[in-house]
C-alpha cells in the first residue's frame, strides 16, 4: 500500500512531466514549418563572407532563416558534403529556348539574360518559353532589332532565335538581297537625323516597357554606326542610368580603338558601361584592354567586364566578321575553322564554296589563346558568362558553353586552383547582381544567400562538378550540379530536372 508521502510524489511526478509535456508540445507549436529545409550543406555567401556549414529554410519563395539550429520544413534537402551557393547568374546568353533553359539549368543558372544582343520589343521575347520556363529569364532593349526595324521595317524581337531567316544581324548582306531585293541597308547605312531620333525614342519606350539596359552589338554594325548615332544611344544610357552591354568595334588582334571610343562615351555622357567577352575582343592585347578599363574606372567611369571559360568562337559562315579580312583580324588562317555540323576543318575552296551554299551554316573558329582566357579569369571584378549561342535543336550543333559555371568551378578552382572557390562564385551571382542592382531593385535580392533573399540557390558537389560538353557533342548536362532551387521550389533534384516544375519568370523593369 503506497504511503500518503508517496501519493503525493507521484501525484508532484505526474504534474512535472505533464507541465514538460506540454511546454514541448507549445514549442513544437511555436516552432516555424517551413516549406522548404536545406540541411547541412556548406553555405557560401560572396557578400558577407559567410562559408560554413549551416541549415537553410526556405518560406514563400525567400530565404527565412540561416542557422546551426534543427529546422522542421515540409520539404527538406540533404546537401552535406555540398555547397549552397546562391543561384548562379548568366549576363549573356543568347538561348531563350527549351533546349538553352535546360542545358543551363543543368549548369546551375537559376537567372539567364540576354543583355548583349537584347530584344525589341521587349515583351516579345522568349515567346517559346514564356508558359514554361524553369528558369528566370530576361532581356535589354536590343538596339539591333531597333535599328533592322527602324531601316528595313522588319520586327523581329530577337534576331538570333525569333527569325531564323532574318541572318542580316550576322552579316549576310546577299541574304537579304534575295529575301528583300534590295541591299541590307540596316548594315552599311549611316542613320539620317530623323531616324536617329526614332530610334532614340524606341530605345525610351523599350526601356519603360521592362528591358534590363541597352544592348549594343556594335561590331556587326560597324560599317553603319557613325559616332553621332553611337552617342545617341549612350546618350539614352547615360539620362536613364541603365547599363549599356556593348560588343565593341572589332579591328586587327589587339586593337584597342573599339574600347576606347566605348569608355571615352561612358565618361561623356555618365553611361554606366558593360564590355562583353572582354577576351575574345581584346585577343593579344586582353592585359590592355583590362588596364585601360581599370584607369577608365579610376577617373569615375561605371564600367564592368566579363569573360567565357572558351577559347573560339561560333557564328554563321555568313557573319559580317568573316565578310572582313578575318584572317588578319584573328590572326588564324582557314585550318583553324571548323564547320560544327561535322567538325571538318576548312581550306580556302572549301571556306568558298560553303559561303555560297550554306549561308546558314555554323563555324568555330579558334582563335583565342588560353593565355588570354587566365589573364581575364583572374581580373579582379570580371563577371563569368557564358555566351550561349541558340540552342534550336540537337540536330544543329553549337558551341559548347552550355557549362561554362561548372567548367570554371571544376577546372579553374579546383583542379589548376588558379581562382578560390569564393571568389569564382562572387563572379557567378554576386557580380552579375551588383552591376544590374543600381538600375533594376529586384537584382537586390539575387546572387547572395541571405536572409530576405530570393529563394534562387544552387547545390553543387565541389569534388565532382565538370562540364562534359565538347565541340564533336555539345548536347551534354554537366556534372556535379545536385540541387537547383528557383524561387523557392526544387527545379533539378538530385541532378534530375523536374519537368513539372516551371517557377522561371520573366525579369523586367
Amino acid at each position: 500500500m503506497k504511503t500518503s508521502a508517496g501519493i503525493r510524489l507521484g501525484i508532484a511526478t505526474t504534474l512535472v512531466l505533464g507541465s514538460i509535456l506540454g511546454s514541448l508540445a507549445s514549442a513544437a507549436e511555436e516552432m516555424p514549418l517551413y516549406d522548404l529545409v536545406i540541411d547541412g550543406g556548406r553555405v557560401i555567401d560572396p557578400e558577407s563572407g559567410l562559408a560554413a556549414e549551416r541549415n537553410v529554410g526556405l518560406l514563400e519563395g525567400r530565404i527565412a532563416v540561416i542557422t546551426t539550429s534543427a529546422l522542421t520544413g515540409r520539404e527538406r534537402l540533404d546537401a552535406s558534403g555540398f555547397v549552397v551557393a546562391p543561384g548562379f547568374i548568366d549576363l549573356h546568353t543568347h538561348s531563350p529556348t527549351p533546349l538553352g533553359q535546360h542545358y543551363q539549368l543543368h549548369d546551375g543558372i537559376t537567372t539567364a539574360l540576354e543583355l548583349e544582343a537584347g530584344a525589341y520589343p521587349v515583351g516579345e521575347f522568349a515567346s517559346s518559353i514564356r508558359a514554361k520556363a524553369p528558369i528566370h529569364y530576361g532581356a535589354s532593349v536590343g538596339y539591333g532589332s531597333i535599328r533592322v526595324e527602324t531601316k528595313l521595317g522588319i520586327r523581329q524581337s530577337h534576331l538570333l532565335v525569333d527569325s531564323p531567316q532574318l541572318i542580316g544581324f550576322r552579316g549576310y548582306w546577299t541574304a537579304f538581297r534575295s529575301l528583300f531585293g534590295e541591299p541590307d541597308e540596316a548594315f552599311v547605312e549611316k542613320a539620317t537625323a530623323a531616324e536617329r531620333e526614332q530610334m532614340r525614342e524606341m530605345l525610351i519606350e523599350g526601356l519603360d516597357a521592362g528591358g534590363l539596359g541597352i544592348g549594343v552589338p556594335l561590331d556587326y554594325f560597324s560599317e553603319a554606326v557613325d559616332r553621332d548615332e553611337l552617342r545617341m544611344v549612350f546618350e539614352v544610357a547615360g539620362e536613364r542610368q541603365v547599363p549599356l552591354f556593348i560588343h565593341v568595334r572589332r579591328g586587327i588582334n589587339g586593337d584597342p580603338a573599339g574600347l576606347r571610343e566605348a569608355l571615352q562615351l561612358a565618361k561623356e555622357t555618365r553611361a554606366p558601361l558593360h564590355i562583353c567577352h572582354l577576351s575574345h575582343n581584346a585577343m593579344r592585347n586582353t592585359a590592355l584592354f583590362l588596364a585601360e578599363i581599370r584607369a577608365a574606372r579610376s577617373e569615375g567611369v561605371d564600367v564592368t567586364s566579363e569573360v567565357l571559360p572558351y577559347n573560339a568562337g561560333s557564328a554563321l559562315i555568313s557573319s559580317a566578321v568573316f565578310g572582313r579580312d578575318w584572317r588578319t583580324i584573328f590572326d588564324i588562317d582557314y585550318a583553324d575553322v571548323e564547320w560544327a555540323a561535322t567538325g571538318e576543318r576548312f581550306d580556302e575552296a572549301m571556306w568558298n564554296e560553303y559561303r555560297a551554299k550554306h549561308p546558314d551554316g555554323q563555324v568555330i573558329h579558334h582563335y583565342v589563346d588560353e593565355a588570354w582566357t587566365r589573364t581575364a579569369l583572374v581580373e579582379p571584378g570580371v563577371i563569368v558568362v557564358s555566351d550561349l549561342l541558340p540552342m534550336i535543336s540537337k540536330q544543329s550543333k553549337v558551341a559548347p558553353h552550355n557549362g561554362a559555371f561548372s567548367r570554371i568551378l571544376g577546372r579553374y578552382v579546383r583542379e589548376e586552383a588558379i581562382l578560390e572557390l569564393e571568389d569564382a562564385l562572387a563572379r557567378m551571382t554576386l557580380l552579375p547582381a551588383r552591376r544590374l542592382e543600381k538600375a533594376f531593385p529586384a537584382f537586390e535580392k539575387k546572387g547572395r544567400v541571405q536572409v530576405g533573399a530570393d529563394a534562387d540557390l544552387t547545390i553543387f558537389d565541389p569534388a565532382r562538378i565538370l562540364d562534359r560538353a565538347t565541340y564533336e557533342n555539345p548536347y551534354q548536362t554537366a556534372i556535379g550540379i545536385v540541387h537547383v532551387i528557383v524561387d523557392g521550389r526544387v527545379v533539378l533534384r538530385d541532378g534530375v530536372r523536374d519537368l513539372d516544375v516551371n517557377p522561371g519568370q520573366f525579369l523586367s523593369r
